[in-house]
């Protein structure tokens, strides 16, 4: 099955990778922000030898909203602020939740699009920002752990592989886990993209939306969604078209979405006769251990050997 094997695309721009003593900002464009694990998560970014600044509205809650952190302008304008300031290198997401679709649009993209691009961190909710960071400003992101996570503050590797991802892009360009396995077999390149499945969903019908992932290694995964909703979720996008043209598929982390071997069964039927390779269980997203993957990139997949093997690093060099 390597009818796949295609010439990728050379991807979206890529930001450049960070070295000891940038300045990054940390960001709340979702849910609320608990304190302690904000500042565990600030001094492990420090003892890489970042400059680390909190976003102003970091730790508010909405006046009414007790699920969003402060309100959807306050959220946006942190966002913007950070990105429009020429001393900021990289934006890093707190944590993920609920929030971004009710302030993406609030963002100046012209304002965005002018100024040289830098890093963007997050998951999950992020998902939807990370797409209109493709879509409206061409940029390659990093869906990575979140400084407020806990699998960031508690998981060694995980820090470290986006330790490595931002400072040394290079040394980390073929993406495995223990798990990793076929779902179908063969190989296919595309330039990735994708996320957190029902966020993704919600963009449908968007003026952030694609048309289509055609052309695309599909990055998928979610949390707390039970096999029959993760099934529908699969249906819409088959349906709406977003799945046609896919090159191939790479599964992460199902937590919390019931027993894997029911969420085996609903990937295997919904995506198995797009006749396209599939990884099951490539160890990103919502585990308590994941791995930072770049949305935007060109990259190889090998579903036998459960690789995701990154055609250009994830970052740039410096300049």
């Amino acid at each position: 099955m390597d009818q796949h094997l295609t010439p990728p695309d050379r991807g979206l721009t890529r930001p450049p990778h960070l070295r000891p003593g940038d300045h990054v900002v940390v960001i709340a464009p979702s849910g609320p922000i608990d304190p302690e694990r904000l500042t565990a998560g600030a001094e492990i970014l420090r003892s890489w030898g970042l400059r680390v600044t909190i976003a102003p509205h970091v730790l508010d809650t909405h006046p009414t909203l007790g699920h969003l952190a402060g309100t959807d302008a306050d959220r946006a304008a942190d966002l913007q602020d950070a990105w429009l300031d020429p001393t900021v290198d990289a934006v890093i997401c707190a944590r993920g939740g609920y929030g971004v679709h009710r302030m993406v649009d609030l963002l100046d993209w012209d304002a965005l699009r002018a100024v040289p691009p830098k890093v963007l961190v997050g998951f999950s909710d992020v998902s939807s920002l990370q797409e209109a960071f493709a879509q409206r400003l061409g940029l390659a992101t990093l869906y990575g752990p979140m400084s407020a996570a806990g699998s960031f503050i508690s998981d060694g590797p995980t820090a470290e592989h986006l330790r490595r991802t931002l400072f040394e892009p290079e040394s980390v360009t073929v993406l495995t886990s223990s798990s990793a396995t076929a779902l179908v077999p063969g190989r296919a390149r595309g330039v990735t993209a994708g996320g957190c499945v029902h966020v993704l969903a919600a963009e449908r019908g968007t003026p952030a939306a694609r048309p289509s992932y055609a052309g695309s290694i599909l990055l998928l995964e979610d949390v707390h969604e039970h096999p029959y909703q993760l099934d529908r979720l699969l249906t819409q996008f088959l349906r709406s078209g977003a799945f046609d043209g896919v090159a191939g598929i790479a599964l992460g982390s199902w937590e919390g979405c019931g027993p894997l071997d029911r969420v085996r069964d609903v990937m295997l039927d919904r995506l198995g006769p797009l006749g396209i390779p599939v990884i099951w269980e490539l160890g990103f997203g919502h585990g308590p251990s994941s791995l930072t993957v770049p949305l935007g990139v060109p990259a190889l997949l090998d579903a036998d050997a459960g690789t995701l093997t990154l055609e250009t690093p994830a970052l740039a060099p410096r300049g």
